[in-house]
């Protein structure tokens, strides 16, 4: 406990001895002293710096994405860097003896120790090395120790400085405090002190560098291993994870806590789990992070900007606490599905990893490897497990699933092996192993679930395949126009937000500008009404990636021309007819390729995302880019 807070936890047992025991307001002031006491003041587990541990951890606890656990691991090796260097440490002083002293003890303690007779010597070598600790004397001619702390604190204000001096008075020990210095030392020295100031001042120095990184937010549909991933990255660290759901929370006092006049008063989350995990270095991950509510009681975002901010969370109040809790150390994670929905202000916080849907061959692979274990174990089959051949597994991930994620997969899994327990125990045999067939699937899982959209429908005029991108990742839209006699209004149905709306209006506005270059038949645009429609109409759409496909559709509808049913289109269209990038290319991708479309066409800005793409997923399917509308109508319509 720090002494601050000490001395206002004995400062209230004072008030309590002076206070009945049977009134309301002793049970508050004790409980709250016993919080205080309970909390893990200074305990902290030692960080695990090995990068090739952290990659077999994540390899173990994470099958896939490959991309993303290299960029994890890119984060883990700054930290490495950061926190496992040999510390340098820079001792001033006149009497060669303290030197020589100085230098045998530290060096004994694994740091890199240089020794200057004079400060103008220390100022010139300060110029071209860094160190992260000063050990200099207060009194030494021409430059004093003071002199050296002004500077170091002006030009290098991570370095620390120590004041030792033989001429110790309460009036320069204040003066150098003041000025900055870390602590003031009276010779003749005591090694010990002078060891364990030396490491308080590091472990200071090294909390700042390691609140220094950057905080990690993973997004990505659900199933995809975000939390996995958080609680792979805190084994790898030998750290304590803590796993905190911010969905639904709206009230400020849920991260804050509430203040102990309340009945029922607790502190907030963070505290509660801190105290829960003993240790002061967990790491926290802040679950669903795009889910917090906002309403009269606070904002809960705001006060999460306290907590993450490393200018202030050193001395982060919690209002049951009412003492300042060093959250510095802490290493935080968050989760999300969409972006968009972060408040800016948090999100200016974060490094964003995004975390697309599994390929087929991914799914696959896990499931082999953890998910039909998992579940062979958990329905008691483990002495005559049952064999999934992969066209089995085949059948119920394209026809009994349709997901980014592994979750409705290994819910399928499991449900065959519960069938399979249920089979050998009312024929009374549980040891011949049974092999999973194709044809077995539907007497386990029923009929067919899901069907390729493509491959079922046939071509027709008026109707374009459009490509979505999800919080549950990627999606196959179809978009449906029509025409009949009116008044020229455009009708909009299918639950279409404003920016869908919009994109129609403008694909409409291009098509009515220039009906020439189109080879559009004249066509009464004032004696006719226009009905586009998205089917689905249950659920909500929104967004500017529609618009060449509504584009599509209606130049199909003018000119009687067949839209393609296996070509897909994403991207923004404008009055001028050019095709702006759109976001969510890969996960677009996963689900042509499931829909089983050959050909997608994207905005070519689109390019660079493209190219980063695995070859594994881009060799199934046909990739077009291009500029403006009129270079794809004749790859789209036949």
């Amino acid at each position: 406990m720090t002494e601050p807070t000490r001395d206002i936890a004995l400062k209230e047992v004072d008030r309590l001895s002076k206070i009945s025991p049977s009134s309301t307001e002793y049970t508050i002031g004790l409980n709250h002293i016993e919080y205080l006491a309970s909390l893990p003041w200074g305990i902290r587990t030692d960080d695990k710096l090995d990068i090739e541990w952290a990659q077999k951890v994540l390899d173990t606890e994470h099958a896939g994405l490959h991309e993303v656990k290299e960029r994890i691991l890119e984060f883990l090796a700054v930290r490495i860097l950061k926190l496992s260097g040999r510390h340098s440490i820079l001792v001033i002083d006149d009497e060669e003896t303290t030197c020589k002293n100085l230098k045998y003890t530290l060096n004994k303690e694994g740091y890199q120790v240089e020794t200057l007779s004079s400060g103008e010597e220390a100022l010139s070598l300060l110029e071209q090395r860094h160190f992260d600790i000063v050990i200099t004397d207060l009194k030494m001619k021409q430059i004093d120790g003071l002199t050296i702390l002004n500077h170091i604190k002006s030009n290098y204000p991570s370095t620390e400085v120590i004041i030792i001096t033989g001429y110790a008075t309460v009036d320069t020990a204040v003066d150098a405090l003041t000025k900055g210095s870390y602590q003031f030392l009276a010779k003749p020295l005591k090694l010990e002190t002078i060891r364990s100031t030396v490491k308080k001042a590091l472990s200071q120095n090294r909390l700042a560098l390691d609140n220094s990184t950057t905080i990690l937010c993973f997004s990505g549909p659900p199933g995809t291993g975000k939390t996995s991933l958080g609680r792979a990255i805190a084994k790898s660290l030998n750290r304590k994870f803590i796993r905190i759901s911010l969905a639904g929370i709206k009230d400020e006092a849920d991260i804050r806590g509430h203040r102990r006049s309340y009945t029922g008063a607790l502190p907030g989350r963070i505290i509660q789990e801190i105290r829960r995990c003993e240790s002061q270095n967990p790491l926290i991950m802040l679950d669903e992070i795009d889910k917090l509510g906002n309403e009269f009681k606070g904002d809960p975002a705001a006060a999460l900007l306290e907590v993450l901010d490393p200018e202030q969370n050193r001395s982060f109040i919690d209002h049951y606490l009412d003492v300042p809790f060093d959250l510095s150390d802490v290493m935080f994670i968050a989760t999300a599905n969409i972006i968009s929905a972060i408040p800016a202000p948090l999100l200016d916080r974060f490094e964003v990893i995004h975390l697309s849907g599994y390929t087929h061959q991914e799914k696959r692979h896990i499931a082999f490897n953890h998910m039909i274990p998992k579940a062979v174990k958990e329905s008691g089959l483990t002495k005559s497990p049952p064999v999934f051949s992969e066209q089995a597994l085949d059948v119920i991930i394209k026809n009994h699933t349709r997901e980014a994620g592994l979750r409705d997969l290994e819910r399928k899994i499991a449900a065959v092996c519960r069938k399979i327990s249920l089979k050998m125990v009312r024929n009374n045999d549980t040891s011949q192993p049974i092999t999973i067939l194709p044809d077995h699937i539907s007497d386990y899982l029923g009929p067919k679930k899901y069907f390729s959209e493509v491959a079922q429908a046939k071509n027709r005029i008026g109707l374009s395949t459009g490509l979505a991108w999800t919080q549950t990742g990627g999606e196959i839209i179809f978009i449906e126009a029509t025409a009949m006699e009116g008044r020229g209004q455009l009708i909009l149905t299918g639950s279409l937000g404003e920016v869908m709306k919009e994109s129609a209006q403008a694909a409409l506005s291009y098509i009515r500008s220039h009906t020439d270059s189109l080879n559009l038949p004249d066509t009464r645009f004032d004696k006719k009404d226009i009905h586009i429609h998205v089917p689905a109409g249950a659920i909500q759409k929104d967004g500017p990636s529609a618009g060449i496909t509504i584009a599509a559709a209606l130049v199909s509808l003018f000119t009687r021309r067949v839209c393609r049913r296996d070509v897909a289109l994403s991207g923004e269209l404008t009055l001028s007819g050019r095709i702006l990038p759109v976001g969510g290319i890969k996960e677009k991708i996963l689900a042509a390729s499931e829909a089983g479309i050959s050909t997608l066409i994207f905005p070519e800005k689109n390019l660079g995302d493209i190219q980063v793409i695995n070859d594994s997923i881009l060799s199934q399917v046909n990739i077009i880019t291009a500029n403006d509308l009129s270079d794809i109508i004749d790859h789209v319509l036949l």
